[in-house]
Formats: C-alpha cells, sequence, structure tokens
C-alpha cells in the first residue's frame, strides 16, 4: 500500500494542541446490534483499539442483561482486558448494583447516564430527572471514597425526539446538579444529532457561567444530520479537549430511534490530522480495525473515512 501523505497538515490558531478521544465504540458503538456479537470479538476489537493509540476505550456496561442483551457479557470481558496497560478502560454503571459488579471486577473509572428531558429519562431509566439524580448520588460518591474516576453522561443536550427542542437553561441546571454530585467528567450528548455550532457554543459558555469548567466537559455528538463534525470543530474552538467517537461510526440509541451513528473515530481523527491536533492515534491501524469489525458484522462501516482508506 503507497503511504498516506494526506491529509496536509494546515493549523488553525487558537485550538487545542492535542485533544483526548474518548472511543465508545465497544460500548455504545456495540450496544444496539441485534446480533450478539461473541465476547472474543470484543475483547479483541479493544485490544486493537489501544494498540491503534486509543488512550480511552469504554469498555462494557454493567446495566441488567434485560435492557441491553448485547452487554449482557460483562463479567466475562472485563476480565480478558487486565494485560492492556497504560489505557483507560472505563465502564458504564447504572445504579449502587451495577457499581458493585464493576468494583468486584477492579473497574477504576466508571460512568453514569442521565437525561436532560424528562421523556427520555422516564423511558431510559424509568424515573423522573429529580429521581435519577437520587439514584446517581450513592454511586458517584461511593466511587470517589474509593478514588474511582466518574464520568457523567447528559443526553439530550440538544433535542429530544418527544418534546422537540431543549431549553439551554434547562440541560445547564440537569448538568449542573450532575457535576455538584461530585463527577469529575461531563460528557454532553447530542443524542439524535440535531445540534448545529452556535448551539453547541451557546451551551458550552452559559455551563462555564454556572461554574462548569472546559477542561470537565467532554462532547458527544451523532451523525445524523451530517453535523457531527461541524460541531466538534466549534467545541474545539471554545476550548474542549476531550471528544467521543465511535470507531467506525457504530452506534446510536436503543431507547431514542431517530438517534443514528455516532461520530467516527477515524473521520475525526482525519479532521484533527489536517488541523495539526495531536491524538496519538495511528489512523490506518483504526482504519484496519473498522474493517475488520465490520467484516464481523456482515456489513461495511458507515465512515466515510474507513470507506476511503480501505479501498487505496
Amino acid at each position: 500500500m503507497t503511504p498516506r501523505t494526506l491529509p496536509m497538515t494546515v493549523p488553525v490558531q487558537d485550538l487545542p494542541p492535542r485533544v483526548r478521544i474518548h472511543e465508545v465504540g465497544a460500548r455504545d458503538g456495540l450496544q444496539n446490534e441485534k446480533s450478539v456479537v461473541p465476547t472474543e470479538v470484543k475483547a479483541e476489537f479493544i485490544h486493537r483499539l489501544a494498540a491503534a493509540g486509543l488512550t480511552t476505550v469504554e469498555a462494557t456496561s454493567f446495566v441488567h442483561p434485560k435492557w441491553v442483551p448485547q452487554l449482557a457479557d460483562a463479567e466475562d470481558l472485563f476480565p480478558r482486558l487486565a494485560d492492556i496497560g497504560g489505557v483507560a478502560l472505563p465502564v458504564l454503571v447504572p445504579n449502587e448494583r451495577g457499581l458493585d459488579r464493576a468494583l468486584a471486577l477492579g473497574a477504576r473509572r466508571i460512568a453514569v447516564f442521565g437525561s436532560a428531558t424528562e421523556t427520555f429519562a422516564a423511558r431510559n431509566l424509568n424515573r423522573t430527572v429529580a429521581e435519577s439524580l437520587a439514584m446517581f448520588e450513592p454511586v458517584v460518591a461511593r466511587a470517589k471514597s474509593d478514588k474511582v474516576h466518574v464520568r457523567g453522561y447528559l443526553s439530550m443536550c440538544f433535542g429530544d425526539p418527544w418534546e422537540g427542542p431543549v431549553p439551554v437553561h434547562q440541560v445547564v441546571r440537569v448538568a449542573k446538579a450532575l457535576m455538584d454530585l461530585g463527577c469529575d467528567e461531563l460528557s454532553l450528548g447530542d443524542t439524535i444529532g440535531v445540534a448545529t455550532p452556535g448551539h453547541v457554543q451557546t451551551l458550552l459558555s452559559e455551563l462555564n457561567e454556572e461554574g462548569v469548567r472546559t477542561d470537565t466537559i467532554g462532547v458527544h455528538f451523532h451523525d445524523t444530520y451530517g453535523q457531527a463534525l461541524s460541531n466538534t470543530l466549534a467545541a474545539l474552538q471554545h476550548g474542549v479537549t476531550t471528544v467521543d467517537a465511535s470507531a467506525g461510526g457504530l452506534g446510536g440509541c436503543p431507547y431514542a430511534k431517530s438517534a443514528t451513528g455516532n461520530l467516527a473515530t477515524e473521520d475525526l481523527v482525519w479532521m484533527l490530522d489536517g488541523l495539526g491536533i495531536e491524538t496519538g492515534v495511528d489512523l490506518d491501524a483504526l482504519t484496519a480495525t473498522s474493517v475488520w469489525l465490520a467484516e464481523h458484522l456482515g456489513r461495511p462501516s458507515p465512515s466515510r473515512t474507513v470507506r476511503a482508506l480501505s479501498v487505496r
């Protein structure tokens, strides 16, 4: 294969010199797959992602198997990752029972998953927003007492398929409450992919005004309307340095039918490489990983970058 010389690096002023990619392909990317992916394939997928240079790879979720059958093998999968050094392997936990299961296997980074809207909170967690925050409170407190890093996911930050537009002040209120529980990091989720750049920058500015620091914020965009990279650039211009992405563009949300794939990690790395922003990710190795997984899933990757590079 001819060595890749593109994209040409052309930096833009006032962007971060380095971005940490929070890879969600193995959890958020696979959770909506209808056919169960074998545990050994998931384990190899995560090993390949780590080998490609990703330093944070969300491994699995300790939810009840009834709700996300694809991730029912968490207890079997997580120990298979013990030989991966130097890579953070966060796991999603819904409640104290999930926390117990994660801690028993030695997890040192966890995430809780909340909603900015009442309808999605009811559909996803069977609780109100206030009740879900109350459920997370002991989870976060126990994790922090054990020096476990906690990420707070907040979904429906830019629009809700049932409620429509979500007022910025509403998102800020729930985000602030989530951080006040003691979360180390906040991930803003554009669950149905309706955000636009001005909306992104306005939300980030209002979060800052309420005391949520930019260096604690990550962004999680879906590409439903082709806006994920534009929104990511808007976040980078604001100073955000943590971006969620899914290898090959896998993913969606099983509780929101209009939620299509996540921002593809390869598409993100292509843009960041062109901007001269360091990620530590080997794009060719990552592309090969997504091609390999697509073969196991029996369909091509939706990532434009994967498609372009895999036919060179």
